[in-house]
């Protein structure tokens, strides 16, 4: 059991506006949050959650990324992203054996393809939508992120599939949090020696969001969105988790990041 390790490391951050994150908050003014990804050592094989920005948008993000990145801009090294972090810290990609995708949102699908023996899980509703998204989504899916040839995937089917046992011994376990997208999904991670670790991902962006006193900037439902941070908490009083937010800039630099890990 010692060998199960949370690590938490950032994939650059996006250069953006308050409202974007806030909805109808700052009157305009610029906020940088950060990209978060996660890292989960297991002795049956590891597991990416999202893998942050594409190292692609460190070079070019209007070439990547099109005209979001006018709204959304990232920073980046090219040295940060999850491929080159990770074999910092000794992981081989060959030894990744699921990437998890909360939803395929840009600056979440950092890591789909770059793992050659990994299984890719995701929400049907996610995977589906983010091939034929609404207008006014269009835009935050890279398809060249995630449609790519030769990926092993694995299809979560929302409130069937909830409470979903990755490893099936309850280290990792998926929950079905709609709202930010049609199929976001956060995780509970339970560790050996430490408290619980819940990661709402994008069904909470910051601890506003959290504690009820603003909208994301960005949703595909405010009514599923709302309801999904209930549950979320729920589970956060049930198990006495930590809480991890999705893009707080105040709330991550409380935790401890890669090289340093929870076990």
């Amino acid at each position: 059991m010692s060998d199960i390790k949370l690590y938490m490391l950032q994939s650059g951050s996006l250069k953006c506006k308050v409202h974007n994150i806030k909805m109808n908050q700052g009157d305009g003014a610029d906020y940088e949050i950060p990209v978060p990804f996660f890292l989960i050592t297991h002795p049956a094989g590891h597991t990416i959650i999202d893998g942050g920005n594409a190292v692609e948008v460190a070079e070019n993000p209007h070439a990547y990324w099109g005209r979001i990145a006018d709204v959304y801009y990232p920073v980046l090294r090219k040295e940060d992203g999850c491929v080159d972090q990770l074999r910092r810290l000794g992981i081989d990609p060959e030894d990744v054996r699921y990437v998890l995708q909360s939803h395929l949102h840009l600056d979440h699908t950092g890591a789909i393809g770059r793992f050659p023996n990994a299984t890719h899980i995701v929400q049907r509703s996610e995977y589906e939508y983010a091939f034929t998204p609404d207008w006014f989504a269009r835009d935050g899916y890279i398809r060249a992120d995630f449609d790519r040839p030769n990926l092993k995937w694995q299809f979560l089917n929302g409130a069937a599939d909830d409470y979903h046992d990755i490893y099936g011994d309850g280290t990792l376990t998926t929950v079905f949090t709609p709202g930010h997208a049609p199929g976001h999904q956060s995780f509970l991670v339970r560790l050996p020696s430490s408290r619980p670790v819940l990661l709402t991902i994008d069904a909470a962006y910051t601890l506003d969001h959290w504690n009820q006193k603003a909208l994301p900037g960005f949703l595909a439902s405010a009514v599923d969105s709302v309801r999904s941070v209930q549950k979320l908490h729920g589970i956060a009083n049930k198990t006495g988790a930590e809480v991890v937010t999705g893009h707080d800039p105040d709330a991550w630099p409380m935790f401890k990041k890669a090289p340093a890990f929870y076990a």
